[in-house]
């Protein structure tokens, strides 16, 4: 399992990379690791409020359908389209495959997510 060091990430397994005064956010290679086989992506339109903590989308698979949770809150400045219409490349990487793009409405909200190594800590802890 990949753990991109670039990336912070929340509990939901959701990554954020900051890229300025915005950030792109996308699941992890763990999490699709656990829904298996994505079939379909639904994300906010662009202009949307994503609250930190709340559902802003969902994935499903072939096994489970997950909402997916906005790491930090923002205004959704772009989605990707190419995971709405081949949503299975997020099996294949997770880690290009972003779902959204939003503003960075609260920086300190990025101190509260995990870095890479304290995300691994936190994986090793979950499978115990």
């Amino acid at each position: 399992m990949e753990i991109d060091k670039r990336m912070k990430y929340s509990k939901t397994h959701e990554w954020v990379l900051v890229e300025g005064n915005k950030a792109k956010i996308g699941v992890s290679d763990y999490a699709q690791q656990q829904l298996t086989d994505i079939v379909f992506v639904e994300l906010p339109e662009v202009n949307t409020k994503v609250e930190k903590g709340k559902s802003f989308g969902v994935i499903e698979s072939v096994k489970a359908v997950e909402d997916v949770y906005a790491p930090i809150t923002g205004k959704v400045l772009a989605k990707n389209q190419a995971v709405i219409d081949t949503p299975e490349i997020i099996n294949n990487d997770p880690y290009n495959a972003w779902l959204i793009e939003v503003s960075i409405d609260n920086p300190k909200e990025l101190d509260e997510l995990m870095d890479a190594e304290a995300y691994k800590k936190f994986l090793e802890s979950e499978s115990h």
